[in-house]
């Protein structure tokens, strides 16, 4: 007795997993690139943990009304040079400190530069100069 044999079938490359893989690849790309781009969230309240070290900057406002009166954080000082004293007294910690300085529109450019100077001569240097967005109105703080 004679058993048929079923022809043998030519190799040929088979595009299925292949069509698989590239859209896997696609996926993981578009996904690689969505975590490279800010994206902005709506705020939330997250949970405190005990164990973690918070390594925040620590910022101080500094105050120069109107009428040259100099504030650090709600207290008033006489002149930049004890404003420059009270951050070094601030700032012993092992978190870095910036200041923010919010001087009236109508205060001279010069008092403003005197603070800023005495305040990196004490060895800080992260200073920024607050001002409102809108261009109207008082700072929020």
């Amino acid at each position: 007795m004679k058993i048929p044999r079923k022809p043998l079938k030519k190799a040929r490359i088979e595009i299925i997993p292949m069509i698989d893989t590239m859209f896997f690849l696609l996926v993981f790309f578009m996904l690689a690139t969505l975590t490279m781009t800010n994206q902005y969230t709506l705020p939330v309240n997250l949970p405190h943990a005990a164990g973690m070290e918070d390594k925040a900057q620590q910022v101080i406002l500094l105050t120069v009304t109107k009428d040259g009166k100099l504030f650090c954080d709600k207290a008033q000082v006489g002149n930049p040079a004890e404003a420059a004293q009270w951050l070094v007294r601030q700032s012993q910690g092992d978190k870095p400190i910036s200041v923010i300085i919010n001087a009236d529109s109508g205060v001279e450019h010069g008092r403003v530069v005197e603070l800023m100077d005495a305040i990196r001569r004490n060895g800080i240097h992260r200073i920024a100069i607050g001002v409102n967005a809108d261009g109207k109105g008082m700072a929020a703080r």
